[in-house]
């Protein structure tokens, strides 16, 4: 069975767009053009993933994202104009699987949608051996390959890198790859993520561009790029 996809959003043309394209795809799709109809059709259809728009005329849609996503294994995925850091930061933090902002590449959209609903498929959790391209990372043994070599990783590198593989291909946020390397018991600083970031790049990449393996989602957080 085709998975089903619940579509949120005020404007036909979206609706429509999002509609023709997730069909073409080989998704079954529903639509809501407020909050009200969002949680009905939720109820009613049990989706397995909702393209989630923020600006409803009914709700703020932020308010939407902890009741949609509490609705057991849906994925949520924003699709929102909204652009400014806080409002993205603040829907990964209510539990959103990703933020995709409006005008939006439909290639680009499909393929988040395509990791969300992978990792659904998970029951939410990562498996123990992520690979990506010649990289492995073994989550059970805390070993890195690349190339079939081991990687020498820091402590920190190696958590960092870990709460990214575990959700491949979604955003991580600052404050979760922050309290993921250093806990609770220090006051770690941005600062510091980026020396970690900026050596995980360093021998996870070379000789591929900058970003090829590891994304800045510029003001938010970082992603794990999956295979394409």
């Amino acid at each position: 069975m085709p998975a089903k996809i619940l579509v949120v959003d005020d404007e036909p043309a979206i609706r429509r767009l999002l509609r023709n394209t997730l069909v073409h795809a080989g998704y079954t799709v529903v639509e809501a053009g407020n909050a009200r109809e969002a949680l009905h059709q939720a109820a009613a259809e049990h989706p397995s993933a909702v393209l989630l728009d923020l600006g409803l005329p009914d709700r703020d849609g932020l308010g939407l994202i902890g009741q949609l996503r509490g609705r057991e294994g849906t994925v949520v995925l924003v699709v929102s104009a909204r652009d400014a850091v806080d409002e993205k930061v603040a829907a990964l933090d209510l539990g959103a699987d990703d933020f995709v902002t409006k005008p939006f590449d439909t290639e680009e959209l499909l393929a988040r949608l395509r990791v969300a609903l992978r990792h659904q498929g998970q029951g939410g959790t990562a498996p123990q051996i992520v690979r990506r391209g010649d990289l492995s990372i073994d989550l059970d043994r805390r070993i890195v390959c690349r190339g079939g070599e081991e990687l020498h990783l820091t402590r920190k590198e190696y958590e960092v890198l870990a709460v990214l593989a575990r959700h491949i291909g979604r955003v991580v946020t600052h404050d979760r790859a922050l309290a993921a390397a250093w806990g609770g018991d220090e006051d770690p600083r941005i600062e510091y993520l980026r020396i970690v970031i900026r050596n995980l790049r360093q021998k996870l990449e070379a000789p591929e561009p900058v970003g090829s393996v590891i994304a800045n989602e510029l003001g938010v957080g970082y992603r794990l790029r999956p295979d394409s």
